[in-house]
């Protein structure tokens, strides 16, 4: 059986965890980036939008239960390019079951040079952010981003799962860019993909 299995399969195992997902959320409202599990049309703009074909290996902050993830094995993305970061050791040991070959790992998405205990060398084609980052303060947030921008391989980006009508990480003129896609109407609650890009001069040397 391949690892990312049927499409039937994949819509039951989504419907438990919608409402898995909910009861995680209301035990822990401040640790979840999400009240629930993402809708299959958000992951996949979420994924068209990344810069996947980028050199590197593809981080991902805040899986939860792999909604994203399915929809980067989806794509074609091979599952030993991704390295996936969750903070609950319930969807940690979840994803470590259902993807295998998928690098997943209990840990805090907020300090990617403790967690990956590389001292900061792995630079990634990209970052999917699905972490809460609504309780800090713009300038949290912004200093947030640029630490996963020195964590980028030229041309890479940072996606991010968000509800919010405007950006939740307001661009920097000369720092990046925001960009964003169109509102998902499907998600619950309706949401957008927002895209961060470094200007030239933030761009890492290769």
């Amino acid at each position: 059986m391949s690892e990312h299995r049927v499409d039937r399969t994949d819509i039951e195992e989504q419907r438990g965890d919608w409402a898995r997902f909910l009861g995680t959320w209301l035990r822990h409202p401040l640790k979840m980036g999400a009240v629930a599990a993402s809708s299959t049309a958000y992951c996949d703009e979420m994924v068209a939008r990344s810069a996947t074909g980028n050199t590197g290996r593809i981080l991902e902050l805040g899986p939860g239960l792999g909604a994203v993830t399915r929809a980067l094995l989806r794509a074609g993305v091979e599952p030993e390019r991704i390295v996936s970061i969750e903070y609950d050791h319930d969807f940690a040991s979840a994803l470590k079951s259902r993807y295998p070959r998928v690098n997943v790992i209990e840990g805090d998405g907020f300090d990617l040079d403790a967690t990956l205990a590389d001292q900061g060398e792995e630079r990634f084609a990209c970052i999917l952010l699905a972490i809460p980052i609504v309780n800090l303060r713009q300038a949290e947030r912004r200093a947030l981003l640029e630490r996963y921008f020195r964590r980028l391989n030229p041309g890479g980006n940072v996606t991010q799962l968000s509800y919010l009508w405007k950006a939740p990480i307001e661009p920097v003129p000369g720092r990046f860019t925001v960009s964003a896609s169109d509102v998902v109407w499907s998600n619950i609650p309706p949401a957008r993909v927002w895209v961060y890009t470094p200007e030239p001069a933030l761009q890492p040397v290769s």
